[in-house]
Formats: C-alpha cells, structure tokens, sequence
C-alpha cells in the first residue's frame, strides 16, 4: 500500500477518534471492513471447516459471522466498545451463527487467543506492532495472521492482495 494511502487512512482513522470520546479508551475507531474484503481475508488465510477464527477489534462481527456461514468455521470477536458486541450478537443471532460464534468485551492486549488458528484485524499500524510479539508468543506454529490495510513492519507479509483499493496482508506463524 503506498505510504500516501497510509497517512489518509491513518488520519481518517484518527479524526473520527473524537466520535467516540464518550466510548471506552479506544485504541482503534470502528470503521467496517468491506464485505468483499471479509471474504478475501479468510480466503487468504485458507479458513476452513474446524478452523477457529479470531478476530481482534471485531466490530459489528462481520468476520467471524461470515467464517461460520462461508467457511464452516467457528469465532470468536473481541472488542472494547461494549455496544460493538451488542451489535455483533445481534448479527450473529440474525445470521443464525450463534452456535458457532461468540463476542467477548475485552482488551486485546489481555486477551487470551492462543486457541486461534486464524487471526483477522483491522487495526492501525501501531497497534499492529505492538501485538506482534504477542500475536507470535501465544499462537501456534501454522496460524495464520490477516490484516486488513496495516503490515507489521519489519515483519515481511508472506502475501498480499489488493481487493480495490483495500490491501490484506497475511502471515503464518513460524516454528517456536
């Protein structure tokens, strides 16, 4: 992605901060994930059928939702903002995944997600960077990493896609 669309999303991420200065301390503002990315994402990321989803900063529960019905996997979201997860129970009970899916009101830097086998953010770069240790302490060698729009620095992508004007970017896991 180039640096120019960096600095606009980052902005743009940045100036809606102030939206949710009644919300919790957010790390992240909630901005939506196009569905044509969701489904990129965990088609990059091979989910399958018993996979476990993880989807960190999960909003509205998109991603997990659309893994349980496209994917035949299982979710898991967690978010901050306890009206996200409202909203995503809400969508997972629309969506008739409520058997497979759940949304937890967490820290993600307090979360436990080393029972992921694919992890999907959508988060800024900082961010990014300061859950990669975590994210390569506590998962398992062969999990797969997406993010949608923010690499990991100097942690290189094994792929990336362009899905308009969208990047996802994947990583797996290496040996311990």
């Amino acid at each position: 992605m180039s640096t120019l669309k960096n600095w606009l999303v980052v902005f743009f991420l940045t100036a809606c901060a102030g939206a949710y200065a009644q919300q919790p301390n957010l790390d992240v503002p909630y901005v939506p994930t196009k569905q044509e990315v969701v489904e990129e994402m965990l088609k990059q990321a091979n989910v399958k059928p018993g996979d476990v989803v993880y989807d960190l900063g999960c909003g509205d529960g998109r991603i997990v939702i659309t893994a349980a019905q496209k994917f035949g996997a299982t979710g898991v979201g967690v978010d901050l903002n306890p009206e996200r997860i409202k909203e995503a129970n809400a969508n997972a009970a629309a969506a008739g995944v409520t058997d497979k899916v759940k949304f937890v009101e967490g820290d993600l830097f307090e979360f436990d997600f080393s029972d992921a086998d694919v992890v999907t953010m959508y988060l800024l770069p900082s961010v990014n960077l300061k859950l990669r240790p975590k994210l390569l302490s506590e998962l398992k060698p062969g999990s797969r990493i997406v993010s949608h729009d923010f690499d990991m620095g100097d942690w290189e992508a094994e792929k990336t896609v362009e899905v308009g004007n969208d990047t996802v970017y994947l990583w797996t896991v290496p040996a311990k």
